[in-house]
């Protein structure tokens, strides 16, 4: 077993979807950082005990929950779950997102529904959750995408309308939040080597071409932005692409 020594030491952290990807890398980056943190999965119970035995084995504290943020109760209750285990909620990263991509007239109305639950509402409830529980000194962070800001080609209107919302709720957040010391902010990945996009699919080569820096991120490149803000008492209200210069 290995005791962390880092800037989270003694702070609690929620990662929403933090049983693979970007939500597991950020999950272990922030244990390495010495926070205990929850994991929410929805269908990957194996993936996300994997998460947890890696974060104990850094000598810190895990666990897994089961929660659809794209249900009201299930994404307060997570946040009430981490509360009740460890007494309190410092770092919120809300990652769990989906993304269906297709033509606009393609689209169905399940389509529309499903996407805005998880990706729109299910933060804003899960904010709202945790903003109930949280003191001066804790932080949300947002994962977002670098369609925001360049949408590259068609087939991508309800995912990037979708994470297009974050940046109102960021900054609103921000604002609403700062008296009571509580920081806002949003990361924007660009293509980034997981299980579900992998540097290595069909599609990769041209999402490669279209950043300055001519390659895939990682994960952890991702997480390591997040752990940042994470420990970042003045930075709130901001974006922050990680996205190889695709928007450059």
């Amino acid at each position: 077993m290995t005791t962390t020594h880092g800037t989270l030491n003694g702070k609690v952290a929620l990662v929403t979807g933090g049983s693979r990807g970007i939500g597991a890398a950020t999950a272990v980056r922030l244990a390495r950082e010495g926070a205990d943190v929850a994991v929410t999965y929805v269908s990957g119970e194996g993936a996300a005990k994997d998460v947890v035995r890696e974060i104990e084995s850094l000598g810190r504290r895990a666990t897994a929950l089961r929660a659809d943020v794209a249900d009201p109760g299930e994404a307060a209750g997570a946040v009430e779950r981490t509360v009740r285990a460890w007494g309190r909620l410092d770092v919120l990263v809300n990652n769990a997102g989906i993304g269906v991509l297709g033509l606009l007239e393609g689209l169905a109305l399940s389509d529309v529904d499903r996407v805005l639950a998880v990706n729109v509402r299910g933060v804003f409830l899960t904010s709202q959750a945790a903003a109930a529980r949280m003191t001066s000194g804790s932080r949300i962070v947002t994962i977002g995408t670098c369609m925001t800001q360049r949408v590259p080609g068609p087939g991508g209107t309800l995912y990037a309308m979708s994470k297009s919302a974050l940046v109102g709720l960021t900054k609103a957040l921000a604002r609403e939040l700062g008296p009571r010391g509580i920081t806002a902010n949003l990361v924007h990945p660009g293509p980034i080597d997981t299980d579900l996009n992998p540097a290595d699919g069909p599609y990769a080569a041209g999402q490669a071409a279209m950043t300055a820096l001519g390659r895939f991120g990682t994960a952890d490149e991702v997480a390591a932005t997040v752990a940042h803000l994470a420990a970042s008492p003045y930075v709130t209200g901001a974006e922050f692409a990680v996205d190889g210069g695709h928007a450059a």
